[in-house]
């Protein structure tokens, strides 16, 4: 029962983790990793499956730290491999990139024994991104007016200037986003970004749309993030 927790390789000249202190380092790596999942699901969307890999991540880091015996080299290489298995099928955004990157950095501190300064490390970041979410910073500021509109026209209609004077009768700004054609390239479907100018003449502006489509589908609704996130 002495050797149970020892290495096969093992010398006497290695120091060997006390279990005890093993236990105290994987449940401080857990306690981080639940503060930073909690912090990261506040006004976030998430799935579950990555909330339970951030809960874990900053533990199974730190067990590997330890098992390396102090070459940090060796373990960070080994925990960047793990990190990358997340985002090695399906792309992650920037956000949830740096969540990953701030769970193994605190996981490597408290498995190199630091636990204050992994627990400050995880505190400070996590209450940084906290802020930084409650107060919005870098969210595009967006009003009632900003609308996403959606045009379907026969394919023997012009749309470059075909709603021109209505844009600037009822809007502010309309720039085409995208242009798609449908049922057998018979028909174009148009996404616009507008701005209006009254939203009470909303529908005023939908009634001088179908008159110019056919009275074929028109929709608006909120402004869609149409910029790729990373």
């Amino acid at each position: 029962m002495e050797t149970i927790f020892r290495g096969i390789f093992d010398s006497s000249a290695q120091t060997v983790i006390d279990v005890g202190q093993f236990v105290l380092c994987v449940a401080v790596s857990l306690f981080i990793g639940v503060f930073l999942s909690f912090v990261y699901t506040y006004k976030s969307r998430y799935t579950q499956s990555f909330v339970i890999t951030l809960c874990l991540l900053p533990a199974v880091v730190c067990v590997v730290i330890m098992m390396v015996n102090g070459n940090v080299g060796a373990g960070v290489a080994v925990a960047g491999a793990f990190s990358l298995v997340r985002f090695r099928s399906v792309p992650g955004t920037a956000k949830e990139i740096g969540t990953i990157f701030l769970a193994m950095g605190a996981g490597m501190v408290a498995g190199m024994g630091y636990l204050g300064y992994a627990v400050l490390f995880a505190v400070l970041l996590g209450l940084v991104m906290l802020g930084l979410n409650m107060s919005g910073f870098g969210l595009k500021k967006s009003t009632d007016m900003d609308k996403t509109l959606r045009i379907t026209i026969p394919e023997d209609l012009d749309y470059v200037t075909l709603f021109d004077d209505l844009f600037e009768k009822y809007t502010t700004k309309a720039t085409v986003e995208s242009v798609k054609t449908t049922n057998m390239g018979s028909l174009f479907k148009l996404t616009y970004h507008i701005i209006l100018k009254d939203e009470s003449k909303e529908k005023e502006f939908i009634d001088a749309l179908r008159e110019r489509n056919g009275n074929l589908e028109i929709s608006i609704g909120r402004c869609e993030n149409l910029v790729p996130e990373l």
